[in-house]
């Protein structure tokens, strides 16, 4: 089995393979990462970038050159306080597009409800949940992507009113997934998992806890491939 990990910054990246055991200098389709031979097969990991846009740009053409049986969005993220805890890791049950519609007066609107056909979530499949959450120590909820990071109260408040069932936000795993779906050539399986480094809301770098949310990544995917994949 071959298994492609999109992060943002090559610092989730290396989180990922950290422990996997010894990486090698990865190039594919003009693109360079790493890649680790392991017991769930060969691991492909490459940072693209931040927001959806790269993600999606950078993963479909990875998709279009090599057959990938399995695609990870994977990294650091902010998390819904009350709901998950800092250094703690989530899976998405889904993936959502969370800040692609209209602001109006009275509150958000997707586009499906201005009229306008676009898919803005996707569920991921049960399998790819259940492994990943079993094995990583996961918890699974829908994690939100957006373009623009939550920075403030009124907007935290706004989203997790809006998405009751979401456990963490970040930028990329919208644009991963929406590649892959629209991949005619992809027969593999999709999914998301993350590592919590703060809470959402007012910005303040300084409670960050990114290191802590790295080693958490990193255990989760030591964890995820230590053995073969159903």
């Amino acid at each position: 089995m071959t298994i492609l990990v999109i992060t943002a910054v090559e610092a989730e990246r290396d989180a990922v393979v950290r422990d996997l055991g010894m990486a090698e200098p990865l190039d594919v389709a003009g693109f360079s990462g790493v890649h680790v031979e392991t017991p769930a097969g060969t691991v492909h990991a490459v940072s693209c970038g931040v927001g959806p846009v790269a993600t999606a740009a950078v993963t479909a053409r990875l998709a279009a050159t090599v057959p990938y049986e399995l695609v990870l969005s994977a990294g650091i993220a902010g998390g819904f306080r009350g709901r998950v805890e800092i250094g703690s890791v989530v899976v998405a049950d889904r993936v959502t597009f969370a800040d692609l519609g209209v602001r109006t007066d009275d509150g958000f609107r997707t586009p499906t409800e201005i009229g306008l056909r676009q898919d803005t979530s996707y569920a991921v499949a049960r399998g790819v949940v259940e492994l990943l959450a079993n094995r990583g120590g996961a918890c699974a909820g829908e994690i939100l992507t957006l373009a623009c990071m939550t920075g403030t109260r009124a907007e935290a408040l706004s989203l997790a009113e809006r998405h009751p069932h979401a456990v963490a936000e970040a930028m990329e795993g919208f644009g991963v997934v929406e590649a892959i779906e629209r991949s005619p050539n992809f027969h593999g399986a999709v999914g998301e998992i993350r590592a919590i480094s703060n809470f959402i809301g007012p910005r303040d770098p300084t409670t960050w806890q990114i290191p802590r949310a790295l080693d958490a990544l990193s255990t989760a995917f030591a964890s995820v491939l230590k053995e073969p994949l159903p």
